[in-house]
C-alpha cells in the first residue's frame, strides 16, 4: 500500500474531524461507575463516580425507583479526574426487579458500569449506556456477561478516543511497508498492553492531566515526522517507527488504563476486566487500520485526481491538532497546580 493511497484516506478523515469540533473531545467517553451494596435488608450503601475535568463536561447521576431515598446527606471527595459520591440507600420496597438509570447519560457517549452486590455474596455487573441509559436489578450476571461489558467498554474506548486514533493514523502515514507496518502496530500494541496491566493492577500510576498533555505531545511529534516520510527523508522515526511506536505506546497505555482505573474494580474482577478489556482495544485499534487500508486501496482503485498540496495537509493538520492539546491539556495542567 502506497503512502500516497493512506494519505489521501487520511485526508477525508481529518477534514471530517476538523468539520465536526465536538469529535475532537478527546476523552468525552470516559466511564462513569456505580456501585451498589446490600448492607441490610432494603438498605444499601452506594458508591458513585463521576468523570470531571475533561475536555467535555459530563453530567450526569444515579437515578433510583421511587420507592428508594437517601438517608442523610450524601459525601462528596474531588479526585484528579472523577467526583467520588458515597451515600446510605434505604429501599420500602425490593430493589430486585426495579430499574436503576443514569439521568443525562444519553445525551453523552460515554458508558457507566453499574455493579450490584447482595447480602448472600451474590454480584451482577450491568453497562448501561447512551442509548440503554437503565437497568433491571435482579438480572443474572455471569461471567460471559460481565466480560462482554468490559469487551464493550474496551471498544468504545479506543474507537472514542480521538487522540489515540489520531497517533495510530500518524503511524500509518508514515511507515511505507507491509512487513514494517505490522511490525509497528505489534510494537504499539505490546507497549500499551504492559502499561496497561501495570496502572491496572496497581503497580504504576500516571496523575491524568500531566499524562493527556505528554499524549498530545506524541502526536504534534509525528506531524514533522509524516512530512519527511512524504519528502523522502530519513529520521529515526522513518527508519525505525517501530521504537517510536513502542516508545508512545507505553504512554497510551496509561491513558487506555483510565476506562478501568477509575472504576476502582474489585481485586477478584480485574483478571478478567483486564484481559477482556484489553481485547476490545486491540479490536477497535486493528478495526481502525483495516478500515484506513481498506479505504487507501478503494482510492485507488477510484483513481481520484488530487492536487500535490493536498497530500501534505493531513501532516499538517496531526501536527495542528497535536498543538492545540498539547497547549490546551498544558494550560488545564498549569491551572490545577496554581
Amino acid at each position: 500500500m502506497r503512502l500516497s493511497g493512506i494519505a489521501r484516506v487520511a485526508l477525508v478523515l481529518l477534514v471530517g474531524l476538523v468539520a465536526f469540533p465536538r469529535a475532537t473531545g478527546a476523552h468525552e467517553s470516559r466511564p462513569g461507575y456505580l456501585e451498589l451494596t446490600e448492607t441490610d435488608e432494603g438498605t444499601w450503601r452506594v458508591l458513585w463516580k463521576r468523570p470531571i475535568n475533561g475536555e467535555v463536561e459530563i453530567r450526569i447521576s444515579p437515578l433510583f425507583p421511587e420507592s428508594c431515598g437517601l438517608v442523610g446527606a450524601a459525601q462528596g471527595e474531588e479526585g484528579a479526574s472523577t467526583l467520588l459520591v458515597r451515600a446510605e440507600l434505604s429501599c420500602s420496597e425490593p430493589l430486585v426487579g426495579q430499574l436503576v438509570a443514569i439521568d443525562g447519560l444519553e445525551t453523552t457517549i460515554t458508558d457507566v458500569m453499574l455493579r450490584v452486590y447482595y447480602l448472600d455474596g451474590a454480584s451482577e455487573t450491568h453497562l448501561l449506556r447512551p442509548s440503554s441509559t437503565s437497568a433491571e436489578i435482579g438480572q443474572s450476571a455471569g461471567a460471559w456477561r460481565r466480560a462482554a461489558a468490559y469487551l464493550r467498554l474496551g471498544i468504545q474506548h479506543i474507537v472514542q478516543g480521538v487522540d489515540h486514533l489520531l497517533f495510530v493514523l500518524g503511524l500509518l502515514l508514515i511507515v511505507q511497508s507491509t512487513g514494517m507496518l505490522l511490525k509497528t502496530i505489534t510494537s504499539f500494541t505490546v507497549a500499551h498492553s504492559i502499561t496497561l496491566a501495570l496502572a491496572t493492577l496497581g503497580y504504576a500510576t500516571v496523575p491524568a492531566l500531566p499524562l493527556n498533555a505528554v499524549i498530545a505531545l506524541s502526536i504534534l511529534f509525528l506531524g514533522p515526522e509524516i512530512l519527511r516520510a512524504q519528502r523522502g527523508e530519513s529520521s529515526m522515526t522513518t527508519r525505525h517507527p517501530w521504537t517510536v511506536a513502542f516508545a508512545f505506546g507505553l504512554l497510551h497505555g496509561f491513558g487506555y488504563a483510565t476506562g478501568l482505573t477509575e472504576m476502582g474494580l474489585p481485586p477478584a474482577e480485574i483478571p478478567l476486566a483486564l484481559f477482556t478489556f484489553n481485547v476490545g482495544v486491540e479490536i477497535g485499534q486493528l478495526a481502525f487500520v483495516g478500515l484506513v487500508l481498506l479505504l487507501a486501496r478503494a482510492f485507488m482503485t477510484l483513481e481520484i485526481r488530487w492536487p500535490k498540496w493536498a497530500l501534505a495537509v493531513p501532516a499538517y493538520v496531526v501536527g495542528t491538532l497535536g498543538a492545540f492539546w498539547t497547549i490546551d491539556r498544558t494550560l488545564a495542567l498549569l491551572g490545577a497546580i496554581l
